[in-house]
């Protein structure tokens, strides 16, 4: 049997897909379209500009957005960033308030923290047994003062998806801007942004089959947000500096290609879903972390009752997957999601988040619920032997 790695981890990143490689390299070398994209006094810089606004228009048609509230960042996190400190800092003389939840994005969780810091309030929302969050919760959460509110649109732990048009609906009832981190739901969830109640939208282009360093936020006209980044006036003010042309050509790309497949992609992966919980599912102890019916298929988190997690975790090395704990200098922490969801410690520890992509195949399902199970049986046999 092969010992190759098996990738299944596509939601912390994806593999670039080779078309949006072949984009890319056009836009490197001296035979290329490598100028700065700013530079307006010659041929090369017009040709450079034009590749930039022909991925932000990719972008766009992927959200059925105006390209013109595209605004490129370095990825999701600075586009959180921009998102919540810009907003909040361009509209603190209408109120201080933000309201978000407990199990976000640490791109959001740590900025709203920053804030805190600032003097703004922070109202956390915990959520329910289902794992999302509940409209009701964000209803009374509401002040006169609250000026945003930022709720994920899929969980990167958990895959469940929020009800984003009646979320966004309360916050602009109550006159506050809606924001929503779609990292994990953009090219995998239908998005129309004409019809969805949504402001800010922060975009990465690593979750997508994209390059690592890029993304961006939509900002919906009229939306007032104070730049974070200073120097040159890019970005229509709102993000200076220079734009990498290849990275930017590469996230176009990776959206076009998702507009094109995602029904496809995201009906064969849901079927390698369906193969992976049936073999999963029959395993002494399996728990899932949220029942079925309110998740993305490309995300499983499941957990297994009467193991250690860490030995679980060693015994899977060929398993490219995540875990349900997060490593710190002097010990391991069960994973804050899972932890706010109520999952015990113990089991928290023992989960394992599997998530599927473009790239996955049935022969390598099929071999890691065979690594699983052989990995369980082993530590639960050795934990017999040292019990007798």
């Amino acid at each position: 049997m092969s010992s190759a790695p098996i990738y299944l981890d596509y939601a912390a990143t994806t593999p670039v897909d080779p078309r949006v490689a072949q984009a890319m390299a056009r836009h490197l070398g001296l035979d290329g379209t490598f100028a700065n994209p700013a530079s307006r006094s010659h041929m090369l810089g017009w040709l450079a500009e034009q590749a930039v606004e022909g991925a932000r228009r990719q972008v766009a048609d992927l959200l059925n957005a105006d390209p013109r509230e595209i605004v490129w960042t370095s990825g999701a996190t600075e586009a959180d960033n921009l998102a919540l400190i810009g907003y909040m800092r361009a509209n603190r003389a209408r109120g201080r308030h933000l309201v978000t939840s407990t199990i976000e994005h640490k791109a959001v969780i740590d900025t709203a923290h920053a804030l805190e810091n600032e003097g703004f309030e922070v109202s956390w929302l915990k959520p329910a047994a289902d794992g999302r969050i509940c409209p009701e919760a964000l209803e009374a959460a509401m002040r006169p003062d609250t000026i945003l509110v930022s709720l994920m649109a899929v969980n990167n732990e958990l895959g469940t998806v929020n009800d984003l048009e009646a979320l966004g609906n309360i916050a602009h009832r109550h006159g506050a801007v809606f924001h929503v981190d779609a990292a994990q739901a953009a090219g995998k969830l239908a998005l129309d942004l004409e019809r969805l109640p949504i402001d800010l939208l922060s975009l990465s282009a690593h979750k997508i089959y994209g390059p690592k360093g890029i993304g961006a936020l939509y900002v919906r006209r009229d939306t007032r947000i104070e730049a974070l980044i200073h120097g040159g006036g890019h970005e229509r003010g709102m993000r200076s500096g220079t734009l990498a042309t290849h990275q930017i050509v590469g996230m176009g790309e990776a959206f076009a290609l998702a507009e094109l497949e995602r029904e496809d992609d995201m009906q064969r992966i849901a079927e390698l879903r369906t193969r992976l919980l049936e073999g999963l599912g029959e395993l002494e102890g399996a728990r899932l972390s949220v029942a079925e019916g309110h998740g993305m298929a490309n995300i499983l988190s499941i957990g297994f009752d009467g193991v250690d997690g860490q030995a679980l975790v060693m015994a899977l090395r060929r398993l490219a997957l995540s875990t349900g704990s997060a490593c710190n200098s002097a010990s391991v922490a069960p994973s804050y999601v899972l932890t706010e969801l109520g999952v015990p410690t113990a089991r928290a520890l023992a989960t394992l988040r599997i998530s599927l992509g473009r790239f996955s195949t049935a022969t390598e399902i099929d071999t890691a619920i065979a690594d699983i199970r052989e990995a369980l049986d082993k530590l639960r046999k050795g934990s017999r032997v040292q019990s007798a």
